[in-house]
C-alpha cells in the first residue's frame, strides 16, 4: 500500500520516527530533571489568582502518593480508579498510580451510580482516589464492588488562598464538597498521605509494554468497554503529536497548554496532560468549560496550544465581549470529536491568529491518529492525514477484506504504534475490531488522491431509507452552511414505508428565526432528493457528551420513547 499522504506533510514533519523505549513514568522523571523549576500546573482561582506547581514539586507529590499506594497493598498490574475533574490532584494521582506499577482507570464524574458500579466491577479496581463531592456515592457502592481502599481529596486543597476562603465560606457545604471522613481502616485523606510518605521514587519495575491505563469507551452492545493501552502506546502518540507541531515552533520548557478538555477523557489526558509533561509545558487546568473563564485564562496565562472540540470554539466566537480579550498567544489548536465547520475555523483563526486544525482519534488508539497539517494545505471537512508512523486504509464495509479505491466509501482501518492491545475481558469484541494488527474503527470514510481522509459517518448511525444509504454527517455539513444555523444533528427515525426517514434537530443562532420550509428549500440544491430532511425540530440545545460531542443516540432514544408513548395512548383509546 502506497502511503500517498506523506507528500502532503508539512516541511520538517518526519514520515517515520523511532520512539524512546520509555514508560510514562519516565516522561515525568525526565521533565522533572530538565525543567525542575518550570511550572507544570496552573490552577486558576475565582479572583484572578492561581496556585502553581513546578515539575520538581509534581514529581515529589506523585512519589509520596505512590509510596502510600504501595503501603496500602497496591501491586503491579492492579487497577486504581480516579474520580475527579481537572485539578492538580488528578495529575499527581495519575503519575502516582503508574509509579506504583499499577493501571489507571479514569472514571467520568458525570456517571450515575449504576454506570460507576458497572465500570468498577468490570475493571476490578480495589483502590479509588475520589473528589469529596463523590465520596458518598462511592461509599454507597463500596460493598457491591471490589473496592477496599478509598482516598478522598477536596477541590479546595490546591485553590489559591483568596479563592479557597471564598469556596469554604460560600460553596463547600452548599455544593456537597464538605464531607466527614471517618478515621477508619482503608479510608484515607489525600493530604495526610502526602504529609506521611517519602519523596523517594518507588523501586517498582515498570516496562514499556506494561498496561498503563484502561480507557472506557461506548460499545455496540451499549456496555462500556475498557480499551487496554500500554505505556508504549501512549508514549508513541505523545511523540507523534510533538512532531506534528514542529512547523508552528513550540518551545520546550517554555509553553503553556490550555487544559479545559477533561483529563479523565483520553483526548484531554493525552493532548493536555501527557503532551505538557513531554514538552515541559505548563498546563492550565479548568474543571469545566465556561466561555468567559476560558477567555480570561487565555488572556492571563498566554497559552500556545489549545486542544478542544467545535462547540468550545463556537462558544468563543459567539461570545459577545470576545474582543475584550487578547487571544493572540494561541499558535495551534487541534479540534476533534465532531465536524469542524469552515466558518468556525475561519473566525477562530481571525480572533487568535493561530491555526485551528481538525483531527481524529479514538480511545482504541489513544488518542490522535490523523490531523490536518498545521501550516500547509488543510481540507475543509477532512480529518486530515495519518500522522507519523500511522498507516490507514479504507476497507469494504461488509467484509473488511477488500481495500477500496481512492474516493470510494468504506470502513477506516489503521495500523499504528498507539493501537490498543484489546478490550479488557472482552475477547470476542476485541476480535471484531483488531484483525491482523489493523484496528477497524467502525467509521465510514473515504480517502482522496492527496491522502486526506473524510469521515462519512459511523457504520451504526448510517440511515437506510428506501434502500438508500444516507450519512448523517453529510446532511449536517450542509445545514452548517446555513447562515442562521448554529448546531445541527441528523438521525434516522422509523418510517412504515421507507424503513427510516431523515430527521434533523437544529439550534439557531441567537436572535435568528427560520421556518421548516426554508430549511428544506436550502437543502434542495445541495442534497439528493432522498437525503433532504423530512422532519425538522428546532431546539434550544442538543444533547452532548462532557467533551461537547453531539449525542445522536440520545435523540434517537427520545424518538423511541415518543413512539412508545404514542402507541400506549392509542391502545388505551381503543379499549
Amino acid at each position: 500500500m502506497e502511503k500517498i499522504w506523506l507528500k502532503s506533510y508539512d516541511p520538517g514533519v518526519p514520515y517515520a520516527m523511532n520512539y524512546p523505549n520509555h514508560t510514562l513514568r519516565q516522561l515525568l522523571e525526565e521533565s522533572a530533571r530538565r525543567y525542575a523549576d518550570c511550572t507544570a500546573i496552573i490552577f486558576p482561582g475565582a479572583f484572578g489568582d492561581e496556585s502553581m506547581m513546578s515539575y520538581r514539586e509534581l514529581e515529589k507529590a506523585s512519589n509520596k502518593l505512590a509510596n502510600a499506594l504501595l503501603e496500602m497493598g497496591v501491586k503491579r498490574g492492579d487497577r486504581v480508579a480516579l474520580l475527579m475533574p481537572n485539578c492538580p490532584q488528578f495529575v499527581i494521582s495519575y503519575y502516582a498510580v503508574l509509579r506504583a506499577g499499577a493501571i489507571v482507570v479514569a472514571t467520568n464524574p458525570l456517571y450515575s451510580p449504576r454506570e460507576m458500579e458497572f465500570q468498577l466491577k468490570d475493571c476490578g479496581a480495589e483502590t479509588i482516589i475520589v473528589l469529596s463531592l463523590f465520596y458518598k456515592m462511592i461509599m454507597g457502592l463500596k460493598e457491591r464492588t471490589s473496592l477496599k481502599n478509598v482516598v478522598v481529596t477536596n477541590i479546595k486543597e490546591y485553590l489559591p488562598p483568596q479563592s479557597r476562603k471564598a469556596f469554604v465560606a460560600f460553596m463547600e457545604k452548599q455544593e456537597g464538597h464538605r464531607v466527614r471522613i471517618p478515621r477508619v481502616k482503608n479510608i484515607y485523606k489525600f493530604q495526610d498521605l502526602l504529609h506521611r510518605f517519602s519523596t523517594t521514587s518507588p523501586a517498582v519495575k515498570t516496562d514499556p509494554d506494561d498496561v498503563a491505563m484502561l480507557q472506557y469507551t461506548g460499545g455496540t452492545t451499549g456496555l462500556s468497554k475498557g480499551a487496554i493501552a500500554t505505556h508504549r502506546n501512549v508514549v508513541a502518540n505523545v511523540y507523534q503529536m510533538r512532531s506534528w507541531a514542529i512547523p508552528i515552533g513550540l518551545n520546550q520548557g517554555e509553553e503553556v497548554v490550555m487544559g479545559v478538555m477533561p483529563l479523565f477523557h483520553v483526548y484531554g489526558m493525552v493532548t493536555v496532560m501527557h503532551f505538557s509533561v513531554l514538552t515541559g509545558s505548563a498546563m492550565v487546568l479548568l474543571p469545566r468549560f465556561e466561555t468567559e473563564q476560558v477567555l480570561k485564562a487565555i488572556n492571563r496565562y498566554r497559552p500556545a496550544f489549545f486542544p478542544g472540540v467545535p462547540t468550545m470554539y463556537v462558544a468563543i466566537n459567539n461570545f459577545a465581549e470576545v474582543s475584550k480579550y487578547d487571544l493572540r498567544s494561541i499558535k495551534a489548536c487541534v479540534s476533534g470529536a465532531a465536524p469542524l465547520p469552515l466558518e468556525v475555523q475561519q473566525e477562530f483563526e481571525r480572533l487568535t491568529g493561530g491555526k485551528l486544525a481538525e483531527g481524529y482519534g479514538l480511545s482504541e488508539a489513544p488518542v490522535v491518529v490523523t490531523a490536518n497539517p498545521m501550516i500547509g494545505v488543510r481540507k475543509t471537512g477532512s480529518i486530515g492525514l495519518p500522522i507519523s508512523n500511522v498507516e490507514a486504509r479504507i476497507m469494504d464495509a461488509e467484509t473488511g477484506e477488500k481495500e477500496m479505491p481512492l474516493g470510494e466509501i468504506g470502513e477506516l482501518a489503521i495500523r499504528a504504534p498507539q493501537v490498543m492491545k484489546g478490550y479488557w475481558n472482552r475477547p470476542e469484541e476485541t476480535a471484531m475490531v483488531l484483525r491482523a494488527e489493523w484496528l477497524y474503527t467502525g467509521d465510514l470514510a473515504r480517502m482522496d488522491e492527496d491522502g486526506f481522509i473524510f469521515i462519512v459517518d459511523r457504520k451504526k448511525e448510517m440511515i437506510i431509507a428506501g434502500g438508500f444509504n444516507i450519512y448523517p454527517r453529510e446532511i449536517e455539513e450542509v445545514l452548517y452552511e446555513h447562515p442562521k444555523v448554529r448546531e445541527a444533528a441528523c438521525y434516522g427515525v422509523p418510517d412504515p414505508y421507507r424503513g427510516q426517514t431523515v430527521k434533523v434537530a437544529i439550534v439557531l443562532k441567537e436572535g435568528e428565526s427560520v421556518t421548516e420550509d426554508e430549511i428544506i428549500e436550502f437543502c434542495r440544491p445541495r442534497l439528493a432528493r432522498y437525503k433532504i430532511p423530512k422532519l425538522i425540530e428546532f431546539r434550544d440545545a442538543l444533547p452532548k457528551s462532557l467533551i461537547g460531542k453531539v449525542l445522536r443516540r440520545v435523540l434517537v432514544e427520545e424518538e423511541e420513547k415518543k413512539a412508545k408513548a404514542g402507541e400506549a395512548q392509542k391502545q388505551q383509546a381503543q379499549k
